[in-house]
């Protein structure tokens, strides 16, 4: 079956156009726009104009390229953003009425158990995994063995942009600010997940933006290059040395960085912080950035239906 997906969330709108048979999922077109939909919600918990219409505009296009290939089935998925804003369901409804694009608020729960799929389907089921999603406004963490649903899945209040909004405020920000970021991001992780639990894990996959990015960052990516993304295994030195060097940098020095795509630069020092302190609240040594996510698990969701 052909599926099309869309995945509104906090910091990025994406799409993929996909033929799935079975657990596999061939791409036909994959793309992202980042739309800062969740930008200023952390002060003002509304939907402002300016990120409404940067969503509006990408989703335009992204209806077209749906129709050009003739995708049989299209979902919808929103994520922290619409779920925290008071305007999330009427600007929910003006996307429908525009675009025919039904876009569904998913819970944390939901979006943990989608991105799990989409993230370990054909692995071998060898020991626990786990998966962190680290998005804009919110932070999935999933466990489970691949091939079955996840034991456990918490959606914490944490993300690129809440937490950027939250404690970064000068530019390049301070070390206090820093340290701040990493105290929460650490104690939002233990008291979200059980120590039991983390000490279970055996290996560790993180998905979306930010951990894709510093894959780039991490290999000095130019142009960005998925399938040298894909399987990358980023250890801990590395990502302490990232979140050093990201946090030297101005916006605008960063939006220059080899590896990093412009738009990402307000948001991806407060991403790698939480991809740190998470790395170091779980023991693992290194990490598995993976390009397989909720898009691919709402698209094997998407045919069995």
């Amino acid at each position: 079956m052909r599926v099309a997906v869309v995945d509104i969330g906090t910091n990025s709108t994406r799409l993929l156009v996909a033929d799935v048979e079975g657990e596999g999922v061939r791409e036909l077109d994959r793309r992202t726009t980042v739309t800062r939909l969740g930008e200023g919600l952390e002060a003002s918990g509304r939907l402002s104009d300016d990120a409404m219409a940067r969503v509006s505009d990408a989703l335009a296009a992204y209806r077209e390229r749906i129709d050009e290939l003739g995708a049989e089935r299209v979902v919808a998925v929103a994520t922290s953003a619409m779920r925290d804003a008071a305007n999330g369901p009427d600007f929910r409804a003006d996307i429908e009425g525009r675009f025919g694009i039904d876009a569904r608020t998913i819970s944390g729960d939901e979006e943990a158990r989608l991105t799990f799929l989409g993230a370990t389907a054909g692995r071998d089921a060898d020991g626990a995994a786990l998966v962190i999603d680290i998005g804009g406004g919110s932070t999935e963490y999933v466990t489970g063995r691949p091939g079955a649903d996840p034991d456990f899945h918490v959606s914490t209040q944490m993300g690129s942009v809440r937490h950027t909004e939250r404690h970064l405020h000068t530019d390049p920000p301070t070390a206090a600010e820093l340290s701040a970021l990493g105290e929460d991001a650490r104690a939002t992780v233990e008291a979200d997940v059980p120590a039991q639990l983390r000490e279970r894990v055996e290996s560790g996959i993180a998905v979306a933006g930010t951990a894709t990015s510093l894959a780039a960052i991490d290999q000095e990516l130019d142009p960005y290059d998925p399938d040298k993304v894909h399987g990358y295994r980023l250890s801990l030195g590395s990502c302490e040395r990232l979140v050093a060097k990201l946090g030297d940098l101005t916006v605008a020095q960063r939006r220059e960085l080899t590896g990093l795509h412009p738009d990402r630069a307000p948001s991806i020092v407060a991403g790698a912080g939480i991809l740190l302190e998470s790395m170091r609240a779980f023991g693992l040594a290194e990490i598995e950035i993976s390009e397989t996510d909720i898009l691919h698990g709402a698209a094997l969701t998407a045919a069995l239906k």
